[in-house]
């Protein structure tokens, strides 16, 4: 479950981090507190996290450069934490790959609910030593489904090319991929995405929306220029034609 997860809170003001921190611990899970982008390059060189939370509006480095330099490195997941009401910031991090936000002065039990909604998403389950049979069945039944170039793992929320190479994607990237899978040859609007993928902000993730489908087509088209996997329907949103299907 949720213990021995390792989670590492990123706020500048230490009563802040601290209060989140204790109450992750409360909660079984694994904290380190850093203050800064520094702190945290380093903390990571000591151990990759299963999730990092962020404060956006710091000082000496604001969160969204971190953000970047952060999904340069690992594919950590990744929840902001913004002061301010402006969707700009928000958009913006969820463009450069972080995985959900919440507002401060943050709720705490919100913010366990979308740290548990991002490990439940962004974690591959785990196979059962103590019953391979299971596992076996279970692994028998995985799912798998191609685009393009490559194919998605459903059970293990993997991209992974023909020779098993694994290729990493956002949590809000899977959720695209995992609704145009399971509707193909269906023309599907930005709202219809938004509403299968359970986006929580329409605004962000619409205005999102576009380069996240760019940024998949870059994955799995064999000419991400002339996208034919994932294509675009004028006046209508995006369309997923399966290996093999024509127009």
């Amino acid at each position: 479950m949720t213990q021995n997860q390792h989670i590492i809170i990123v706020d500048d003001e230490a009563p802040a981090r601290e209060m989140v921190g204790d109450y992750l611990k409360m909660h079984g899970f694994t904290v380190t507190l850093c203050d800064g982008g520094n702190s945290l390059r380093g903390a990571i060189e000591t151990s990759v996290p299963d999730l990092v939370v962020l404060d956006l509006n710091m000082p000496e480095e604001d969160g969204l450069s971190i953000i970047r330099d952060l999904k340069s490195r690992t594919n950590v997941p990744v929840i902001m934490l913004t002061a301010t009401a402006s969707p700009i910031d928000r958009v913006v991090g969820l463009e450069l790959g972080a995985d959900d936000y919440v507002a401060k002065p943050c709720e705490l039990r919100e913010l366990m609910a979308r740290i548990r909604s991002v490990l439940r998403r962004s974690s591959p389950p785990k196979a059962s030593a103590a019953a391979p049979e299971a596992a076996a069945a279970k692994a028998a039944k995985v799912q798998l489904v191609r685009f393009g170039t490559k194919w998605l793992d459903l059970e293990a929320q993997a991209l992974r090319d023909d020779e098993g190479n694994e290729h990493p994607l956002t949590a809000s990237e899977f959720g695209l991929l995992k609704v145009f899978a399971a509707n193909p040859k269906r023309v599907l609007s930005r709202e219809r995405l938004l509403e299968l993928a359970n986006a929580r902000d329409s605004e962000a993730f619409d205005r999102a929306v576009d380069l996240r489908i760019m940024r998949i087509r870059r994955k799995i088209e064999p000419d991400p220029t002339k996208p034919a996997v994932i294509r675009t329907i004028r006046g209508g949103g995006y369309l997923f034609s399966p290996v093999g299907d024509k127009g």
